[in-house]
């Protein structure tokens, strides 16, 4: 899979225009604020998702004076399932999308057509921030392989949802006790296929994500993944279990304290938290270690290669570092942004681009 070619009209700060790039690594270099992200942003949109900055579609347009709105209009020619492809989103309040000239009833749809993975500074928070975003991170990742677990993870957070409001009410509603039951054992069958599915996905981003962070660290450490269950092991028996152990406690509080919704992953590099004791840039080779791995897990499950974004991925990454993302990534199509113009002279092959008062250029072939 490979973009061929992307247009854009009124989007973001990006004069209109279009960019052609490599099949393989495509630097995209310029100062701050010009548009570099904005790119690779509207290249992403086209895996039917929201933006990666967490922003509305309405701020996606470009600011104008006009009295009437604009629509932002995105064009992606793309190889994709043994032919070449065409997809169009139009952005105003909201989202549109069309694949191949068939308008699709939802942009999610583009999904199925089109995938990539991307890593942006807002992605150190994985390591830094709290269980929510880790959980967030498998979720999304897992879902977009099978559509089941989306719908058990549904289930699981409204019957959650459900317990809590009756231990609210319990205390002065003692008749409702029996009802806990039933939504406990509910809890207990989507959890456990939720904490099994969790497993699976981390068993399969172990089979790269050594691998690929010995090649982006160059050190000879060992990198490894723990899941962390708030149960015995998460299976149906241990999460029926500690529900109603902590049933007592969970009355007192109003909320369930156990089950996947409290359980995290940990990064370990030779056997020591990555939280506490990795530097700047292991952490950074971490969570690239992990998404390009969450791209080969992809690609195991749908037979497509997916696109590789990297937004501002070389800021605190040593020389050799820069020469595994730059070099020795084979057979992707990858965008990297930087800032350093000097980073250009370090690739060997592929395409540069420098983006500047939103206008792309293309400097290096």
């Amino acid at each position: 899979m490979f973009v061929s070619k992307l247009e854009f009209e009124n989007y973001r700060n990006l004069k209109d225009g279009s960019f052609e790039p490599s099949n393989e690594i495509n630097v995209i270099f310029g100062d701050n604020a010009q548009g570099k992200t904005n790119l690779i942003e509207a290249i992403w949109l086209f895996c039917g998702q929201k933006s990666f900055r967490q922003v509305k579609d309405p701020q996606l347009v470009k600011l104008t004076d006009a009295t009437e709105p604009l629509t932002a209009k995105l064009k992606m020619s793309f190889f994709a399932a043994g032919r070449e492809q065409k997809a169009q989103i139009n952005i105003n309040q909201k989202r549109s999308a069309s694949i191949n000239g068939i308008s699709l009833d939802t942009p999610s749809n583009l999904s199925e057509s089109f995938c990539c993975v991307v890593f942006s500074p807002a992605d150190m928070d994985l390591i830094k921030d709290g269980p929510v975003v880790r959980r967030k991170f498998l979720d999304n990742a897992i879902s977009q392989l099978r559509p089941k677990y989306a719908k058990m993870l549904s289930v699981y957070n409204r019957s959650v949802m459900q317990r809590n409001a009756i231990l609210r009410d319990v205390m002065f509603h003692s008749e409702l006790e029996f009802m806990l039951d039933a939504y406990e054992d509910r809890i207990a069958k989507s959890g456990a296929y939720i904490v099994s599915q969790r497993k699976k996905y981390l068993e399969a981003i172990m089979e790269y994500a050594p691998e690929i962070y010995f090649g982006i660290s160059g050190q000879r450490e060992t990198f490894n993944i723990e899941y962390k269950c708030s149960t015995k092991d998460g299976s149906y028996e241990s999460l029926i279990d500690a529900l109603r152990i902590n049933r007592g406690e969970d009355t007192k509080n109003g909320t369930t304290g156990v089950g996947p919704h409290r359980d995290d992953i940990e990064f370990f590099i030779n056997s020591l938290p990555v939280k506490t004791y990795a530097s700047q840039g292991q952490r950074r080779s971490v969570i690239l270690a992990l998404k390009l791995s969450e791209a080969e897990v992809l690609k195991r499950f749908s037979g497509e290669q997916p696109i590789a974004i990297l937004d501002d991925v070389m800021s605190e990454l040593d020389h050799s570092r820069q020469d595994f993302i730059l070099n020795h990534i084979k057979g992707w199509q990858v965008f990297i942004t930087c800032c350093d113009p000097d980073t250009v002279k370090m690739l060997n092959s592929g395409k540069c681009f420098k983006v500047e008062n939103g206008k792309v250029f293309a400097v290096k072939e």
